[in-house]
């Protein structure tokens, strides 16, 4: 079930498990737990479906095209596999920093849903260190203690066109102190739209030893993913065939390694120490098919041009005309390989005072990694069905504007913190915050030295709460946090306006970037009733201001883009959520209003856009809405579960949300959309459930994220005379799954 607010930190009689977490016994009273329950509501287990589902504040959009590499976005940021997005939520895995060190991008392919115990949503906390600007994504996994048993699953489905089939399952075990556990989950589908199929294998195993007053965990997390996610595609190529992709291959394959050590020991009756240790890789190779201006040059007949530029091949030597090769487009290939270790440890100290518990706890962090980084861009021709043709010669331009990278990078970043909830009286708590942030970012160039850089970010981010219990049922709090973010190495390396970088990370410049700060102000109340009508409820209302904001801009020249600091942004809105139940009945229900925006006046470069000047730039207004973010968003749930029969229905509506590359607002946003869900399970005997779901039961055509493309350049056989730049992901048709899952 969703829990609202989470239960404060209680841990079961001995033995106990824990598993260190920054600051992990304090600001809970506001926290949203989705625990496993919801995560398999429907059958197979969806961890952020069952997310978006049932936290209001989350929605899930679909910028890579891939329903399983989604941009989760709370409050208006975001957690994303898209390098470019703007990443502003810290993530957590059993209290390992999950965000990637090389662009602090978020890959939720890599996780087992099998695995996942909770995931809980909390709000601005400095404790949390870098990133956790709008928010902070915990999730935890299981172990042999809290899953004993053995369940396995399978299922399958489609939507009439494309298929999908997945499995997985687990198994626990304990005895006195010791326990085990081991989880995996495997998936292909062939991808609803066009050229899109994806094939994850995913894994956890977990041993350990948990006694009175110490214990030990060791875990290791594992993953083999080949992801196709072919982007937005052109408005009229939608209204023309709405599974259809605008151009191709875009396929992203990692492999993903974790392996962590998690020991715990109590000093006294009142103090524990506890550590999270780690050490990981991840290999990734991305390969992006994509439209340029390449063309045959008007005065140099035989060569090709790239706008009016000579294109230059990696020998030096000017690239020929093929005839008949046109269109041309362009192969951009990316290998990255990151290593990274570190560890929290930390102190909690619990004891009775003033009438209630006091909770302090005293920690460091410490994350360091090295990436290798290398690209190249081949040119290619474009087919009939706009697929991206090579092999072709490896581009090179001199002014640097596409050019082979090879790049190195080291981060450190390193965190002190204290946190402090204080009991003032029987009713009154403060929850005190503060932490020390260092982060150390090194570039080396391994080709020339544009890229060579060294950059040093510091902050000291302080937070407080006070929370005040009117009656046993109903709590009023206000807060005030502030949190930062380090401009990241892929960042760091692509923030030069004059020699920007494609959209698949290629880097060419390195000037700096300053650090983004967020200040974020927040009142709320929550409550529960019990009796025959049994409610829980949180209501919120929050504003954040991100100073020096980095937003990922589009240049003058196609396809091109950079980061830049855009002065202030806002963020603010009110949350509202309930869950009601009664008997075998429960209803739940959930509202955000998010209002994000540009603070101060900007002209930005967009030259795909209609209302982009001679210059094509245009002017962004104090007050613009920021692109990407829907302002209002509703849940509802409803369920029933009466002996061997369990049914529910979800209702998700959303409004829509202004176009990347429109930031002026010019153009009209995206249109609101309702989804339905319908879910049911029956128990076939003792343990044994046959259940099916159906999403988007009404089969409604929907987007969940829009851009500018370059349609007018590309002849559409299936569209003819397609020229609106306006680019949509189109949200997923009718789909049904059907499984069995067993548990002995």
């Amino acid at each position: 079930m969703l829990s609202i607010p989470a239960v404060a930190g209680a841990q079961a009689a001995n033995p106990i498990v824990v598993t260190a977490r920054p600051g992990d016994d304090v600001d809970l009273d506001d926290a949203i737990v989705v625990n496993h329950a919801a995560l398999v509501r429907a059958g197979a287990p969806d961890p952020l479906g069952a997310v978006a589902r049932d936290v209001a504040g989350v929605s899930l959009s679909d910028a890579v095209g891939n329903a399983h590499a989604p941009n989760l976005v709370y409050r208006g940021f975001s957690a994303s596999s898209l390098q470019g997005n703007a990443q502003g939520l810290a993530v957590y895995v059993d209290g390992v920093r999950f965000n990637q060190p090389f662009g602090d991008t978020v890959a939720f392919d890599l996780l087992p849903p099998s695995a996942i115990d909770s995931v809980t949503i909390k709000d601005v906390n400095p404790v949390y260190g870098l990133n956790a600007l709008g928010g902070v994504v915990e999730i935890a996994t299981r172990n042999g203690r809290s899953a004993p048993g053995v369940e396995i699953y399978g299922a399958g489905g489609g939507d009439g066109r494309y298929g999908e089939v997945r499995g997985g399952g687990e198994a626990g075990w304990s005895r006195g102190g010791w326990s085990g556990y081991v989880a995996f989950d495997a998936a292909h589908d062939g991808g609803w739209r066009a050229h899109s199929p994806s094939t994850l294998y995913t894994g956890l195993v977990d041993a350990g030893w948990d006694g009175a007053r110490a214990g030990i965990h060791s875990k290791y997390l594992g993953a083999l993913t080949d992801l196709s996610g072919n982007g937005p595609s052109p408005i009229q190529l939608l209204a023309a065939d709405y599974r259809a992709v605008f151009t191709y291959p875009d396929r992203t394959r990692n492999r993903f390694d974790r392996i962590s050590l998690h020991p715990w020991a109590s000093l006294g009756d009142h103090g524990r120490i506890e550590a999270s240790l780690y050490w990981q890789r991840l290999g990734q190779r991305t390969t992006n098919g994509d439209i340029a201006d390449v063309a045959g040059c008007a005065d140099a007949p035989g060569l090709l041009c790239l706008e009016d530029a000579p294109l230059v091949g990696s020998n030096g030597a000017a690239i020929a005309d093929s005839p008949g090769a046109v269109p041309y487009g362009v192969l951009n290939r990316g290998q990255t390989s990151t290593r990274a270790s570190g560890g929290l440890v930390q102190y909690v100290d619990k004891r009775a005072l003033f009438g209630g518990e006091n909770v302090a706890v005293l920690g460091v962090s410490h994350d360091r990694s090295t990436t290798r980084f290398d690209a190249t861009t081949e040119l290619a021709r474009l087919a009939a069905d706009r697929e991206l043709v090579g092999p072709g010669p490896i581009i090179a331009q001199p002014d640097g504007a596409i050019t082979p990278v090879s790049l190195r990078t080291a981060t450190r970043y390193t965190g002190l913190f204290v946190a402090e909830t204080l009991p003032l009286g029987p009713r009154l708590i403060a929850e005190l915050e503060l932490r020390y942030n260092d982060a150390q970012v090194r570039l080396d160039d391994l080709i020339g030295t544009a890229l060579n850089g060294s950059h040093s970010y510091r902050r000291v981010n302080p937070g407080i709460e006070l929370d005040f219990k009117a009656t046993p049922g109903f709590t009023l709090r206000a807060g005030y946090a502030e949190a930062n973010r380090a401009p990241t190495p892929a960042e760091l390396a692509c923030a030069d306006p004059a020699s920007p970088c494609s959209l698949t990370n290629f880097f060419v410049g390195d000037p700096d970037l300053r650090q983004v700060v967020a200040r974020n102000w927040e009142l709320g109340a929550s409550g529960r009733t019990k009796g025959a009508w049994r409610l829980e409820w949180l209501v919120s209302a929050y504003r954040t201001t991100s100073h020096d904001d980095i937003q990922y801009l589009s240049s003058a020249t196609l396809g091109r883009a950079y980061f830049q600091n855009v002065g202030r942004t806002r963020r603010q809105g009110v949350e509202a959520s309930a869950v009601v139940a009664r008997g075998a009945w429960t209803v739940r229900a959930g509202y955000a209003f998010t209002d994000a925006t540009f603070r101060i006046p900007l002209v930005l470069n967009s030259p795909l856009n209609p209302a982009a000047d001679a210059n094509r730039q245009i002017a962004v207004r104090a007050g613009a809405r920021l692109p990407g973010i829907p302002r209002h968003r509703l849940t509802l749930s409803l369920d029933n579960e009466t002996g061997a029969l369990a049914f529910g229905a979800d209702l998700r509506a959303q409004s829509g949300q202004v176009l990347f590359g429109d930031e002026g607002n010019a153009l009209a946003p995206t249109g609101a959309f309702a989804t339905i869900d319908l879910h049911a399970s029956v128990r076939l005997r003792r343990g044994v459930h046959l259940f099916v779901a159906v999403s988007n039961l009404l089969d409604r055509r929907y987007v969940t994220f829009a851009t500018l493309a370059p349609t007018a350049q590309v002849a559409l056989a299936d569209a003819p005379g397609a020229s609106d730049p306006r680019s949509e992901s189109p949200g997923a048709l009718r789909h049904w799954l059907a499984g069995l899952r067993a548990r002995f």
